[in-house]
């Protein structure tokens, strides 16, 4: 299939372009750009990429831009809380408006499939039961209410001509060229291995499901491979059950990944966020799929992956792999303006 992946300068979207290169799809990136700065590691299939990827902002979209593809897999947007709660009004523009363009124009296009890259924070504060995609959302940040409402107004867009599917990726980790160390898992290894500590913030009583960022690609492609009728309008969260954490039982994991690590505990956060997901519905019902990452093996390959490239504290805080900090420096070097375009001057 010809597909276009948008963000494949992001974290994500740097593992999967190469991952769907594997099974045979010829991919095309679209991306603004933002992170081009950073690259942890070199991996020749994701550099290779540039060399086909659109450079444009996702609110600026035409139908054009999306002709000759069978499948759009759109994961491009401000990707996490923090960054959307940083302007939420521009947050709306890009995350809702901007995805429900490219979803629109796909479908003008022509394109038969469209993949979005959900989150299972639009479930935001939980009972402390199992949610699945049939349980009421309940959003908390800007960032979660755009992801709720993209999956509402793209929805009845579903039909024969133009499949949609809503995969809801619990809490990304995992090495990629274009890292990201503002996620939990990832910023802990990265303390464990510069500081030799990982010294809580709060009590890390909060619930979070978790994945590794190859389990997130592998549901994208069976997405885009899987017949229509299995997919067609559906939602599916994207992980496994038995891996949703307490925050301080993924730390713990952390530290035997990095022996001498310590661990210190802080009181309880102000932050209500804590939720536990099933997934028993993608395991059943989207074909191909198995998710066969465990956090304990992802610390141990964060562990071998900085031992490999001598990782330092320098390289933690490089401003590319923390998304607030990179967007803030373009915005106060003047490369980016206040609605986040890049600045003409």
């Amino acid at each position: 299939m010809k597909i276009l992946v948008t963000g494949t300068e992001g974290y994500i979207g740097a593992r999967l372009a190469p991952w769907l290169e594997a099974a045979g799809h010829e991919v095309t990136g679209l991306d603004i750009g933002f992170y081009g700065d950073g690259r942890l590691y070199h991996d020749p299939l994701a550099a290779r990429l540039s060399a086909r990827t659109l450079y444009k902002d996702l609110r600026t979209v035409t139908p054009a831009d999306f002709a000759g593809f069978d499948a759009v897999i759109h994961l491009a947007e401000l990707s996490n809380d923090p960054l959307g709660q940083n302007r939420p009004e521009i947050t709306m523009k890009i995350n809702h408006e901007g995805s429900v363009r490219i979803a629109q124009a796909a479908r003008e296009a022509g394109v038969k499939r469209f993949v979005y890259a959900s989150s299972c924070s639009v479930y935001g504060v939980g009972t402390g039961d199992f949610l699945d995609e049939r349980s009421p959302v309940n959003p908390q940040t800007a960032y979660a209410v755009c992801k709720t409402l993209v999956e509402r107004d793209v929805t009845p867009m579903a039909s024969s001509d133009f499949s949609v599917v809503f995969l809801r990726n619990a809490t990304a980790y995992g090495p990629s060229p274009r890292m990201r160390f503002d996620i939990v898992l990832n910023d802990l290894c990265a303390l464990a291995r510069t500081t030799g500590r990982i010294a809580m913030v709060s009590d890390g009583s909060p619930w979070r499901p978790i994945v590794h960022v190859e389990d997130i690609c592998e549901a994208m492609r069976c997405a885009v491979e899987a017949p229509a009728d299995a997919i067609n309008g559906e939602v599916f969260n994207v992980g496994r059950t038995d891996e949703n954490f307490r925050v301080r039982e993924i730390a713990a994991l952390v530290a035997a990944a990095f022996p001498g690590c310590e661990v210190t505990a802080g009181p309880p956060s102000a932050d209500n966020r804590s939720y536990r997901v099933s997934f028993e519905k993608i395991e059943q019902r989207l074909p191909g799929f198995v998710a066969r990452w465990t956090a304990k093996r992802g610390a141990e390959e964060l562990a071998s992956l900085f031992q490999r490239i001598d990782f330092t504290e320098a390289d933690h805080r490089w401003r590319p792999y923390t998304r607030l900090k990179q967007l803030q420096y373009l915005q106060r070097t003047g490369q980016v303006d206040d609605d986040l375009f890049w600045s003409a001057r």
